[in-house]
């Protein structure tokens, strides 16, 4: 595969991420209210763990499993968190996840960045489907999948233990035909 492409929107850049992002992933993604609304993010985020993610990503994207990308503010030319895909070629579908760092939350950011990584998908991948799934104790997570064309396709209940508690997980999708960029 060639190399893993820089997408543009008005106001973000979703690129590779760069082994110096780490310190920056860590703080972000180490913050307790990310890691509570994340199946795979923990908590507390050890020295370590944002590099060797870091590191993982370009044989993800190699292999053709998945694109993970940073998100960056044009405005403050800075990292403000993930998107990527989980890509299953032979089903011809991916899963959708992103996180955005705490202070940035509110602002349209995940909405923006998740449309565009969509959108990517069905125009070069050539996909019949993209879902998503997001803990039902975040519901703000089910607002931007709804913003970008997804549509709630069910819920499975009591379907993960996270820091002892069990949490349902609430299932979104889109089909190629269904979206609009």
């Amino acid at each position: 595969m060639a190399e893993q492409p820089i997408l543009e929107t008005e106001r973000l850049r979703l690129r590779p991420f760069a082994a110096s992002d780490a310190s920056t992933v860590q703080l972000l993604a180490g913050e307790r209210e990310i890691a509570a609304t994340t199946i795979n993010i923990p908590f507390p985020y050890a020295d370590g763990m944002a590099e060797s993610w870091i590191a993982g990503h370009p044989d993800t994207w190699r292999s053709g499993t998945g694109m993970i990308c940073a998100i960056d503010s044009k405005a403050e030319v800075r990292l403000i968190g993930a998107t990527g895909l989980r890509i299953e070629l032979a089903q011809r579908r991916a899963e959708l996840g992103y996180w955005i760092g705490r202070h940035w939350w509110g602002h349209g950011y995940a909405t923006e960045a998740s449309r565009a990584l969509v959108a990517w998908a069905f125009e070069r991948l050539g996909l019949q489907r993209v879902f998503a799934r997001h803990f039902g104790s975040n519901p703000a997570s089910g607002r931007v999948l709804e913003k970008i064309g997804m549509r709630r396709e069910g819920v499975l209940r009591r379907h993960i233990i996270k820091w002892g508690r069990f949490e349902d997980i609430v299932v979104y999708g889109v089909l190629a035909d269904e979206f609009t960029p």
